[in-house]
């Protein structure tokens, strides 16, 4: 097997869903310490980072990826063991193939690689791998940063590994992400019997009205490449089960993904206000995923985007889509950021899987990238 399928087995065979790292960090660090590289580890409550350096100065790219995975669910729904990797008609299936064990392992390589050619090389390259990405986000790279700004670390070009593609290797370049806040309100009324509404507040009917206006607000028409901030109402909950029975509270949990003309303090103080307007006796418990970046035009998009092009055979999309990446946490460290993998077809799915030829191109991309930025 080549180095970087090697390797991406060795990673999918440690069952890590998150927190757990179950030893690929320590594998990757001693990879990196033979190369060369100044390895520490960072634990925070139950969660392994590794940051590794190599060369001194600036500007200082940083490679970043997490080797976490999501639970892989049934095992007898997959057609072979999500922890033991198998290859069947050129593709790799396991859980983490995608997302993304097959990026980490193909950081690893490029790092070696590079290294090796240029072992003076100008500026500093470093890799970031936490094991708390696929879960709260709260001692991984969020964690990180703050100590990070707290040093003083400075960063200029950060690459994620997500995998990115839509079709074929490097057909997409994703150059920003929404940011994504989460509200739970609590509204609370009177409980009482249906019979007698004179007797009771129902919570369901008071929040109604504010619930239709927050909804029908149309945020904003988009930003560059951002589709516009959506609102998405995803759970509500009332009632005591009986028909007969006036609810005494309702609970409506929402979620916000928004441009960067919004940050979470302006949501939350707009959001506010209606439910005040309203006269609602309520309360929001907000929970701040994230706040948006965006990369403008500039050497590390222009760099990234003739590098994928050669890949993909024509440029890249250049995209703002999708969900969050951990790069929400490095961008408001100063540095621009980009997102850079394999197909996402089948990620956080039964039969997660990356085709062969693609994984063994990768290393070769992010070599490419990393040359073209440092040396």
């Amino acid at each position: 097997m080549s180095s970087v399928l090697d390797l991406t087995c060795d990673l999918i065979a440690r069952p890590s869903i998150t927190p757990i790292d179950a030893g690929c960090q320590q594998l990757i660090a001693s990879r990196l310490a033979t190369a060369g590289f100044t390895i520490e580890h960072l634990r925070f409550g139950e969660v392994d980072n590794l940051w590794a350096t190599h060369g001194q100065g600036e500007p200082v790219l940083v490679l970043l990826g997490h080797t976490d995975v999501v639970p892989p669910g049934p095992r007898q729904d997959w057609t072979s063991d999500p922890f033991t990797p198998e290859i069947r008609d050129g593709v790799l299936y396991g859980r983490g193939a995608a997302d993304m064990k097959g990026s980490v392992a193909a950081f690893v390589v490029a790092a070696e690689q590079f290294v090796a050619a240029h072992p003076e090389h100008p500026g500093t390259l470093a890799v970031l791998v936490t094991s708390d990405e696929e879960g709260d986000a709260i001692d991984g790279v969020r964690h990180v940063a703050r100590l990070f700004a707290e040093r003083g670390q400075r960063i200029d070009w950060c690459i994620t590994g997500e995998p990115s593609s839509t079709a074929v290797l490097g057909d997409l370049l994703r150059v920003g992400r929404r940011g994504s806040l989460t509200g739970t309100l609590t509204v609370r009324g009177v409980q009482g019997h249906v019979a007698y509404p004179d007797k009771a507040r129902n919570p369901i009917h008071l929040a109604a009205p504010a619930l239709a206006e927050l909804t029908a607000r149309r945020w904003d028409e988009g930003y560059e490449t951002f589709p516009p901030t959506s609102l998405q109402v995803s759970n509500i909950n009332a009632g005591t089960g009986a028909s007969n029975v006036i609810p005494g509270t309702l609970e409506v949990m929402f979620n916000l993904r928004y441009t960067p003309l919004w940050n979470a303090q302006k949501l939350e103080t707009e959001i506010h206000a209606l439910f005040d307007a309203h006269g609602l006796d309520y309360s929001i418990k907000w929970h701040r995923s994230g706040e948006p970046f965006y990369t403008p035009e500039g050497r590390l998009r222009s760099v990234a985007r003739d590098v994928l092009g050669q890949f993909a055979g024509k440029a890249p999309i250049e995209s703002t889509g999708g969900g969050t990446s951990d790069a929400r946490f490095i961008a408001p460290l100063g540095a621009q950021c980009i997102e850079v993998g394999p197909v996402n077809a089948t990620i956080h799915q039964v039969d997660e899987c990356v085709r062969v030829e693609e994984l063994e191109r990768l290393p070769e991309l992010y070599r490419q990238l990393i040359e073209r930025l440092l040396v």
